[in-house]
């Protein structure tokens, strides 16, 4: 390696390390205030030869720490402060609703009946089904079969027990 390249470099670490150092090996004791230093300044006017007589009586100005108060990083925003107005809070009343169960639309249509002295039978189409039903049946244990008449048929939502009727003509 160069020699000249070594010894500059060895040159400015010393004097580095001799920059670091100089201030604590000179520090004085009796500081009790580390913010405020005194600097003494020579006093103006005087004659050139008399700047040493006058250092003994140069007037000792203290110098405050100018150092920022707080968080130099802070947040700031440009925005101004939302101004914030008075609420005045009614009170509000509500009033519950009450929904009325109702059942679905009727899925069912009437196709005929079949009159036995016996029995009646109904013929209902929902879709592409045909039910053949009678008094008492379950329609998919969702509607039952109340009542048949001549005029009306007569079934119940089960899953809210509600009626409804379905007409199936007259047969006159």
């Amino acid at each position: 390696m160069n020699t000249k390249r070594v010894v500059g470099w060895v040159a400015f670490f010393g004097v580095a390390a001799a920059l670091a150092w100089f201030p604590e090996y000179f520090k004085q004791a009796d500081d009790s205030d580390p913010a405020v230093a005194a600097v003494t300044m020579p006093a103006k006017g005087k004659a050139p030869g008399a700047a040493a007589a006058a250092s003994s009586a140069a007037a000792v100005v203290p110098i405050k720490d100018l150092s920022p108060a707080g968080d130099l990083f802070a947040a700031r925003s440009w925005k101004a402060e939302p101004v914030l107005g008075t609420v005045i809070e009614q009170p509000v009343v509500v009033t519950p609703e009450v929904q009325v169960l109702t059942a679905p639309p009727m899925p069912f249509q009437f196709v005929g009946r079949l009159d036995d002295r016996s029995d009646l039978q109904v013929f209902l189409q929902s879709g592409e089904k045909i039910y053949v039903v009678r008094k008492g049946d379950v329609i998919d244990e969702t509607w039952r079969i109340e009542r048949i008449s001549k005029e009306e048929l007569s079934l119940v939502y089960l899953p809210l027990h509600l009626a409804q009727t379905l007409s199936v003509g007259s047969t006159e």
